[in-house]
């Protein structure tokens, strides 16, 4: 190991995001790297949200409790969200760990470039055949329809009802997170209700997954939609500047019907080319609310360029495996832990080789590097990579 990877530090913040945001990575994340033979410095608090405190993260003499700006002044930085407003706080030449979303976010990979911080978007970390290594995919849409059900009990009272016909949702996107979404929707996104309502008799759930090319046939969707009771988006689009379904087309819904929003692209109208959202009009939800009833003032907070006219209940959250978050950062330590062991192996970022080993190639495929160097020829298997999640972290 070369004498650079010997003097690395690195850094755990924690997450100054919303009152619901209680997730901050555990202490057999931290004990790793420190057994390992690295400094690290965590930001007092850390885990609090958890049930955690300062000494659980302690590790013989190597984990160091500190401020805020001595977490984030280390040579690598390790945080579950991206750190908004708080870029400028790591050095030029650090490396940044975190679901940074560089497809969808423009000024932000401009901003990073410009800063000099090497980063790592965990969401893009893929293996040779296109699928990410750092995704709590089943909790996205386990947690996602387990609120749409709950909201639909409040718009829809005959969910529960004798002789009621069955529930039926269309799921939009048939990749990793579409397929749990089909799986969750049979249980009314929660097994206990699905056992509860089978043990009285209460019809079931029928479950139509659509790929994205038909979201353009409108005849065929505005049928769709009329029959559909929760609709479900969890595609990944090519275009982030043109929504799938306009805001008019919403209108086709039934009055109950829910709208379960797996993806929660952000409105960013400035960015050059634009992002809007994959279904128009519907807010954006995070930890502290994301169920949204028709009249609440979210809609009204959206930029006045959007449509919102036609409107019916949305559940939508940044980051629905926070739900539970205990659980989500148990799966989230797992899958970080092999990754970071090759960081060090490698000595940090700039020893990671794009035709490396397994981890190093997956690291590389998720870093700024890789973004800069598009017009090179990926180091892939033959294997279609078509499978990118977001809406996940």
């Amino acid at each position: 190991m070369d004498t650079h990877a010997s003097r690395m530090t690195f850094g755990f913040p924690r997450m100054h995001k919303e009152a619901g945001e209680r997730r901050d990575f555990l202490p057999s994340l931290i004990h790793l790297v420190a057994d390992l033979g690295y400094e690290v410095r965590v930001e007092t608090g850390i885990g609090s949200g958890m049930g955690y405190t300062d000494d659980d993260y302690v590790s013989g003499t190597r984990v160091h409790v500190v401020d805020e700006t001595q977490a984030y002044a280390q040579d690598v930085v390790v945080i579950l969200r991206a750190p908004i407003g708080k870029f400028d706080m790591i050095r030029r030449g650090a490396a940044l760990v975190s679901m940074l979303h560089f497809p969808t976010r423009p000024a932000r990979v401009r901003h990073l470039e410009q800063l000099g911080i090497d980063a790592i978007g965990l969401d893009t970390i893929e293996d040779d055949e296109g699928r990410r290594l750092v995704v709590n995919s089943k909790s996205v849409a386990w947690n996602g329809l387990e609120a749409a059900f709950q909201m639909l009990e409040r718009t829809w009272p005959l969910l529960a009802a004798h002789g009621r016909r069955p529930v039926r949702v269309t799921v939009m996107g048939a990749g990793e997170i579409g397929r749990h979404a089909v799986e969750a929707s049979t249980k009314y996104g929660d097994p206990e209700r699905a056992e509860l309502l089978m043990r009285y008799g209460v019809p079931g759930v029928e479950v139509v997954a659509i790929g994205r090319n038909m979201t353009c046939d409108t005849e065929y969707m505005r049928r769709r939609l009329s029959e559909t009771d929760v609709l479900v988006d969890a595609t990944q689009r090519h275009d982030p500047s043109v929504p799938l379904l306009p805001n008019g087309w919403l209108r086709f819904l039934p009055v109950h019907a829910v709208i379960c929003d797996l993806v929660v692209d952000p409105y960013l109208l400035d960015a050059d080319p634009p992002t809007v959202r994959g279904i128009e009009g519907i807010p954006q939800g995070s930890l502290d609310q994301y169920a949204f009833d028709v009249d609440d003032p979210a809609w009204d907070q959206l930029p006045p360029q959007v449509p919102t006219g036609c409107r019916r209940a949305v559940v939508s959250c940044y980051s629905w495996p926070g739900v539970h978050p205990m659980r989500c950062m148990e799966i989230y330590c797992k899958q970080l832990a092999p990754l970071l062991e090759t960081l060090i192996e490698r000595g940090g970022l700039a020893g990671v080789r794009p035709d490396g080993s397994y981890h190093e190639r997956a690291l590389y495929r998720g870093s700024l590097r890789a973004l800069r160097r598009t017009d090179e020829p990926e180091i892939r298997s033959p294997v279609d990579a078509s499978l990118q999640l977001v809406g996940s972290s």
